[in-house]
């Protein structure tokens, strides 16, 4: 069994604090699904439940409604109110109500300098700089952003290279480095995956002023406007930089189209 939170603690602590999510809560929940778990709980939190110590939250929660007799907990996991008891003190609890406490080892990664431990923190930066590869190799997956397809200003179908503007699913959804990314990409229509590339950023060329994710799918030739559509950042090719006009964007959009297709062909990568 597999226990989990159906939104981050501190988004119910703190209301203005918007998290920076690696997978949203329903990515989460099909990702454990996809691992064979026999169960999975998805505990409501709510400042009720803010308000358990961690014994408290041993005995009401876990032995009384789960009926959990072993407890195998995150190498730097902390609960309870205030997180003010330590592994020591939950092994203690767990004596006294028949609770076996385990803890787990931190997953070692050897993308890391010296085989560094593993944490959402250091995938947050690696995205945050943009290395997607690396973040792939530390998840285990190619990190992916889902949404919907809608309108936009349509600059890209001007260029001879039309583009799906993506609005993510949820806006807490870490978005990664501005830049020109190799990615695959599925639609809700079931299709075969196709491969592509996205800009993150601005549109300095044409004077944006916010931050748009638009995907050019190779060999697709269809509308997608109102479809679902997942994009999974392969690799980042290169910055999101201004060009004196259109032509000479047109003509680095080639060279990007082709740097991404030998990449997403020679090398392997996590879909």
């Amino acid at each position: 069994m597999v226990i989990t939170f159906a939104q981050h603690p501190r988004q119910v602590l703190h209301s203005e604090w918007m998290p920076l999510l690696l997978s949203t809560p329903e990515e989460k929940v099909a990702r454990l699904r996809q691992t064979g778990v026999d169960r999975l709980e998805v505990l409501h939190f709510d400042m009720e439940m803010s308000r358990l110590t961690a014994r408290e939250f041993m005995e009401e929660v876990l032995q009384k409604c789960l009926n959990v007799r072993t407890l195998l907990m995150g190498y730097d996991n902390r609960f309870g109110h205030r997180r003010e008891d330590g592994f020591d003190d939950y092994v203690r609890y767990g004596e006294a109500l028949g609770i076996e406490v385990m803890r787990a080892d931190a997953l070692q990664s050897e993308v890391l300098p010296l085989g560094g431990k593993v944490s959402s923190s250091l995938i947050r930066r690696l995205l945050t700089n943009g290395e997607v590869g690396e973040a792939a190799r530390c998840l285990g997956y190619a990190y992916e952003i889902s949404g919907s397809v809608v309108h936009g200003e349509q600059i890209g179908r001007g260029l001879g290279f039309p583009t799906a503007n993506l609005l993510p699913d949820d806006r807490c959804k870490l978005i990664p480095a501005n830049g020109v990314y190799a990615v695959t990409c599925t639609t809700d229509g079931g299709e075969r995956p196709f491969e592509g590339m996205t800009n993150i950023g601005m549109r300095p060329t044409f004077e944006g002023h916010q931050t748009t994710i638009e995907t050019h799918l190779f060999d697709f030739d269809g509308d997608l406007y109102g479809r679902r559509l997942t994009i999974r950042l392969i690799e980042r090719l290169r910055d999101e930089q201004p060009f004196p006009d259109a032509e000479s964007l047109v003509a680095q959009m080639e060279i990007d189209k082709a740097c991404a297709r030998q990449f997403l062909t020679n090398t392997p990568y996590y879909i």
